[in-house]
């Protein structure tokens, strides 16, 4: 509706009436009343005073409730000291202290501790540890009420962990390639003691980065240190050596069953067509035994006097036989003389 309508005959203030017809306040006396009541309060003269005073209030209420919070960072807002919610990255609103005040977590950012330690290990051995611990807020809340000192907390809990697994290993398990076994060990009892705390961290990394005796000791560490490098040097070459000369050995000895199996085939082929051959020679001697005998007989002489330059003839050479290979030695045709194999001469 419009505060002035034509041919109503009547204007309207819409700062008196507020353009309605119903009641409405009169702003002119509420702030007369404010100022008689500043007036009043200070003295009558400090009215313009009061009202900056004011306003100065109005506007830091108005800065202080706003707060802005870091990417890498969790707002933690205390109510009168006490926790009252989160606040999350960016631009956030808040009551004005000091009814409300905001604590900033770097949850966001990886921290760390380093410390060094000196203890016996469980062969009785000293050494010195220097470790370092990486870490991040997990728990904003925690980390602020959980403990007093979460730092302090942290490297006490940090100590305590290398402490208990350097002491429980030998002096050559913590030299060797073993160390990195150590270090997840460490790191899971820090973990669950801190949790245990209810700190609000959470372990990254715990690394130790030098291990070494103490320099009053030190000499006689670097010659153990150096007969244990002699010692898996050797160990490395006689490997080597091993590996070496083992496949050659299987090598040889499979040539060598190679060798006698073959060996054995031949030899048993061998045997077997000699009893052939034998057993058809039996076969022909139960046929005709006078033929084959004598048969025999000539071939085994063929054989014997085959390359045999000389031959004494005991039977005044009444059986005479020219032998083949006989032609080659050069003594009389007469000399080469054989028995008669039906007399039984020699």
């Amino acid at each position: 509706m419009a505060w002035n309508e034509p041919g109503s005959g009547k204007q309207r203030d819409p700062w008196k009436d507020g353009g309605n017809s119903g009641p409405s306040p009169d702003f002119d006396a509420l702030a007369r009343r404010l100022r008689d009541f500043f007036n009043r309060l200070f003295g009558g003269g400090g009215g313009g005073v009061a009202i900056a005073l004011v306003g100065a209030l109005i506007a830091w209420c108005a800065w202080d409730s706003m707060v802005r919070v870091n990417a890498s960072d969790t707002g933690v807002v205390l109510r009168f000291g006490r926790f009252s919610r989160l606040m999350t990255p960016g631009i956030n609103f808040k009551f004005p202290r000091p009814v409300e005040s905001v604590v900033p977590v770097p949850i966001g950012k990886t921290l760390q501790t380093n410390d060094q330690v000196r203890m016996l290990t469980k062969d009785e051995n000293i050494v010195l540890v220097d470790f370092n611990v990486q870490y991040r807020i997990s728990d904003p809340r925690l980390f602020l009420f959980g403990v007093r000192d979460p730092d302090g907390t942290l490297g006490q809990a940090a100590e305590s962990a290398v402490r208990t697994v350097i002491g429980g290993s030998d002096m050559d398990t913590i030299l060797s390639g073993q160390r990195s076994e150590l270090m997840v060990q460490a790191k899971q009892l820090l973990q669950a003691n801190l949790d245990q705390y209810k700190a609000g961290l959470s372990i990254s990394e715990l690394n130790f980065q030098n291990v070494r005796p103490p320099q009053d000791v030190k000499d006689a560490f670097d010659d153990a240190n150096r007969a244990l490098q002699d010692k898996q040097r050797a160990e490395e070459e006689a490997k080597a050596y091993a590996s070496q000369v083992v496949p050659e050995a299987r090598g040889d000895a499979a040539a060598v069953r190679a060798e006698a199996e073959g060996y054995k085939s031949k030899v048993t082929a061998r045997a077997e067509g000699d009893a052939q051959r034998f057993n058809l020679v039996e076969s022909q001697y139960k046929a005709a035994p006078e033929v084959t005998r004598k048969r025999l007989y000539i071939e085994a002489m063929e054989q014997v006097v085959g390359n045999t330059p000389k031959v004494i003839d005991l039977s005044s050479g009444k059986n005479i036989l020219n032998l083949p290979g006989a032609a080659d030695v050069r003594v009389p045709a007469a000399t080469i003389v054989t028995p008669d194999p039906g007399k039984g001469g020699r």
